[in-house]
């Protein structure tokens, strides 16, 4: 349908301007079988003022810093190394190889953004990686042992030019090593609220390594991680560096059983979607039918989808609750429900709050026990609609 972007937090005084929306289709080639979206919102328009900050998720953090320290080991990475982040956020993983003494470069788009990592003492570039900037800072002899890329890869355009970049940044025998959300766990798990206008493309390996070969890089090493509901952890070098494991030959044969490779795969995906939609939806009106109070926690990208999507606004839900200091006292995109500080659920104890950053349920449920003693019950949509005690 016609979604708001997803990031787009409003302020109280937008509420009467007109708020940008555009279509939202997913489509999957049934060439190379990379799904995309088929509306394209220019960058610029997504990422100049930009309110997700990594460092508010202690799973996150978690996730970076043992990342870090792996990496670190396993590329022996020392005070004549050069790791390169592209979209570093606000320095959550890159501050641990400044405090390793490992000379390090942030890529952040976003001006807010890239000042905090600044003002932590990553050296950080204010723009969009691409092929001009990695030939520029080749040219500077500033090419890497190891970039990384955390969830930036499914958000770029134009992948040939990304991929490309990459190759001419790293140094010979460099490595690089890149996170997003899987394509086969959004299908089968139904993880429709990771389509959102910043995610241009889901990948699976199979389309992958056709675009990593014509672009210099192969494909050596894949990794399956359960963060983001489950994601790859691809590793590359240039073409004839390193020997392919049998983790990728392993995957790809995982990928035709299940049958990846043909249109039957998709077909479900759809109807498995607007299932959750009816029966989320069924539980909230029985809720309010019986008088209780529901509210949402989790101001994410993924919610904003699933809110509007489900067409979950006021008359559903109270306000939703989120850690991100950034976001509180804004509204949701296009449902324009209140965003508040997490103390609100105990300070107003809503009878059920539904989860809409599942992805990190562990961590939340854990920081709201106190919630939870006193009687309050989380919702959680996906893969399937529970109610959490």
């Amino acid at each position: 349908g016609i979604q708001p972007l997803a990031n787009n937090l409003l302020r109280p005084e937008d509420l009467g301007k007109p708020e940008p929306a555009f279509p939202l289709r997913l489509g999957v080639c049934q060439s190379c079988w990379l799904m995309q979206i088929l509306d394209i919102v220019p960058p610029v328009e997504l990422f100049s003022e930009y309110l997700y900050f990594s460092s508010f998720s202690e799973s996150l953090l978690r996730h970076a810093r043992e990342a870090a320290e792996r990496y670190r080991a396993e590329f022996s990475l020392g005070a004549e190394s050069l790791v390169v982040e592209i979209a570093s956020n606000d320095g959550y993983l890159l501050k641990n190889f400044v405090e390793a003494r490992v000379p390090c470069l942030g890529i952040e788009p976003a001006a807010n953004i890239a000042k905090v990592a600044r003002e932590k003492g990553v050296e950080t570039i204010g723009e969009f990686f691409n092929g001009a900037l990695a030939e520029r800072l080749a040219s500077q002899n500033r090419q890497a042992d190891l970039i990384l890329g955390n969830n930036v890869f499914a958000h770029v355009p134009e992948t040939n030019d990304f991929v490309g970049a990459v190759c001419r940044l790293l140094k010979p025998g460099g490595v690089a090593v890149l996170e997003f959300p899987y394509g086969a766990d959004l299908i089968e798990k139904s993880e429709f609220d990771t389509i959102y206008h910043e995610h241009v493309f889901y990948f699976t390996l199979a389309a992958l390594i056709p675009l990593a070969e014509r672009n210099g890089l192969s494909v050596w090493r894949v990794e399956r991680i359960p963060i983001h509901g489950g994601s790859l952890r691809l590793f590359l070098a240039r073409k004839g560096e390193r020997k392919t494991e049998a983790s990728v030959t392993d995957l790809l044969a995982e990928e035709k059983a299940k049958g990846i490779t043909s249109p039957a795969y998709y077909q479900s995906f759809g109807r498995d979607v607007l299932k959750l939609k009816q029966d989320l939806r069924d539980l909230i009106a029985k809720l309010r039918a019986e008088g209780k109070s529901v509210a949402a926690y989790g101001a994410s990208a993924k919610g904003s989808t699933l809110l509007n999507f489900f067409g979950l606004e006021r008359e559903s839900l109270d306000f939703v609750a989120d850690l991100s200091t950034y976001k509180q006292g804004r509204l949701t995109p296009g449902t324009h429900l209140p965003i508040v500080a997490p103390a609100a659920l105990v300070e107003r104890m809503p009878d059920y709050t539904l989860l809409l950053t599942w992805n990190f349920a562990e961590e939340i449920l854990k920081q709201q026990k106190e919630y939870r003693t006193r009687g309050g019950k989380f919702i959680v949509p996906i893969p399937e609609v529970r109610v959490l005690a």
